[in-house]
Parts: C-alpha cells; sequence; structure tokens
C-alpha cells in the first residue's frame, strides 16, 4: 500500500523557519515526482513546490520563490521542504503527494497523498 506521512509542521513566527518531510513507506521514491500543496482555511489548494523524480528539476509557485526550498533524499525514502522567511499568508495544511509520472499543479493528478502537517505562523 502507497504512504505517504508529512511532519514538521507546527506554529513558528513570521520570519521563522520549518522543514517538512514527507516519507514514503510501501514504495520507493525513486520513479516519483513529488508535490507540495497547501491549503488554507476558505481558500483554494494550491501547488506550493514540486520536484522531479531525479531531483534535476524543481518549481515553485512565485509567492514562496527564494523563500522555500524542495530536496529529495531517495535512499531515505523522503523530501523535504525547507521554508524559511515564513509570512502569515503561508499559514495553511501542507500535503506532500506523489506521482509516477511529471510533475503537475493539479493534486487530482497524483497517485496518492499523506494526511498533511498544519503550518501556523503567527506572533
Amino acid at each position: 500500500q502507497l504512504q505517504l506521512v508529512e511532519s514538521g509542521g507546527g506554529l513558528v513566527q513570521p520570519g521563522g523557519s520549518l522543514r517538512l518531510s514527507c516519507v514514503a513507506s510501501g514504495f520507493t521514491l525513486d520513479n516519483y515526482a513529488i508535490g507540495w500543496f497547501r491549503q488554507a482555511p476558505g481558500k483554494e489548494r494550491e501547488g506550493v513546490s514540486c520536484t522531479s523524480s531525479s531531483g534535476g528539476w524543481s518549481n515553485y509557485i512565485d509567492s514562496v520563490k527564494g523563500r522555500f526550498t524542495i530536496s529529495r533524499d531517495n535512499a531515505m525514502n523522503t523530501v523535504y521542504l525547507q521554508m524559511n522567511n515564513l509570512k502569515p499568508e503561508d499559514t495553511a495544511i501542507y500535503y506532500c503527494a506523489a506521482r509516477s509520472d511529471y510533475c503537475s499543479p493539479f493534486l487530482y493528478r497524483f497517485d496518492t497523498r499523506g494526511q498533511g502537517t498544519q503550518v501556523t505562523v503567527s506572533s
């Protein structure tokens, strides 16, 4: 059974940092693109970042460019999202998702997703 588990969320002050982890079980991430999505209360879900199966390509939405970094350690079956200089508008539930194809901005095109981890940015 393909499963993804996110961790690393929490409460942080504006300007702070968090590193989210996405660990896979039941499959290896080597052949999967991994995306991070987020959904804030009352807002539509959006794709934040995605990395190709090799890690050689990644993209970010404009609002997080220069602040977030996606990386992967296939040996550890884990993908990370390093989030720096966090802002209140980054508050959301963050999900990771795996796709046995290229990255997509649409979560429904992914094969599986985790349950999410809450990130709250507040003073």
